[in-house]
């Protein structure tokens, strides 16, 4: 009867060692399958034609980087230093505007209450009523700092947590090379990014319908919430209307240079231009327009 214990002891203790072993198998496959899945791309972008240039040139640009991408299959049609680091001054406004837009109605009332706000602004009063939709438009347009500054001490936990969220988003979107330090994008040493990045930003933030109404408006009366106040704002996209031009910002800092995201409607395509660090940068966009003006075919891609 001893014995019988005993074996019986046994038995039980080479299966738990078993089970422990299939156990720890188990886990190891899943972590396996999980470090070497298959992650799906944070872009959505269609591959049913390839975009290539009919004649290609480099144009005469005083950029020392640029590039011009195909919204849809995010191929780049030039491209001259594209994955180089940048301040990237106000265009940092596109992903302050994506993050709002998720998180704000366009008529909630947002309270103002900054009032040193650096470079440019609409003139808001410290405790004014806005609402949403008009601060975007100030913040878009005329790259009002005031609005941009109201739109992230409104958020959930203030401006801190506003950044936070673009920074978070920003990895979502895989743009490892972005980090943002502000909403407004003043920090030039903190804000920065890629024309790569932020071309691939910029293709996300157009297929929001409200962006890019918002970016592609010239001029727009806003007012505060209790419609006492009114201002006449203007796009500052000089291009804008332009040989299809549709958007979308512009940015400028003694640091980061002349900054200009733009996009263009080619053959139902969207085109989207960065140049960064530019010393004319509506000059060097209307050079890289030129560029693909005409000059884009398309290759069906078949099974």
């Amino acid at each position: 009867m001893k014995g019988f214990k005993w074996f019986f002891a046994y038995v039980i203790f080479i299966l738990l060692i078993t089970l422990g072993y299939f156990v720890l198998v188990d886990t190891k496959i899943r972590q396996y399958i999980h470090n070497n899945r298959i992650i799906p791309l944070p872009f959505e972008f269609s591959l049913a034609s390839y975009p290539i240039l009919k004649t290609k040139y480099d144009p005469n640009i005083s950029a020392p980087a640029a590039v011009v991408m195909d919204a849809d299959s995010k191929i780049l049609l030039f491209s001259k230093n594209a994955n180089l680091l940048f301040s990237m001054a106000s265009t940092a406004k596109i992903m302050t505007a994506l993050i709002a837009i998720n998180h704000y109605k366009m008529d909630d009332v947002l309270t103002v209450y900054a009032q040193k706000i650096e470079g440019a602004k609409v003139g808001f009063k410290n405790g004014q009523k806005v609402k949403f939709e008009d601060l975007l438009y100030a913040m878009l347009l005329p790259s009002a700092n005031d609005a941009a500054q109201a739109i992230a001490d409104n958020y959930a936990g203030g401006e801190i947590a506003f950044v936070e969220e673009m920074n978070r988003y920003a990895k979502s979107l895989h743009l490892y090379n972005t980090h943002f330090a502000d909403p407004i994008g003043l920090l030039d040493d903190k804000d920065y990014t890629t024309p790569l990045d932020l071309a691939k930003l910029t293709s996300v933030a157009l297929k929001n319908k409200i962006f890019s109404q918002v970016v592609a408006t010239k001029q727009k009366f806003i007012t505060d919430a209790d419609r006492k106040v009114s201002f006449l704002i203007y796009n500052l996209n000089k291009l804008l209307g332009i040989d299809g031009v549709n958007g979308v910002k512009t940015g400028y800092t003694d640091g980061a240079g002349q900054v200009l995201v733009t996009s263009k409607e080619e053959r139902g395509h969207t085109i989207i231009t960065v140049v960064m660090a530019s010393s004319d940068r509506f000059l060097d966009t209307q050079e890289l327009l030129g560029l693909i003006s005409g000059n884009i075919t398309y290759l069906s891609i078949r099974p």
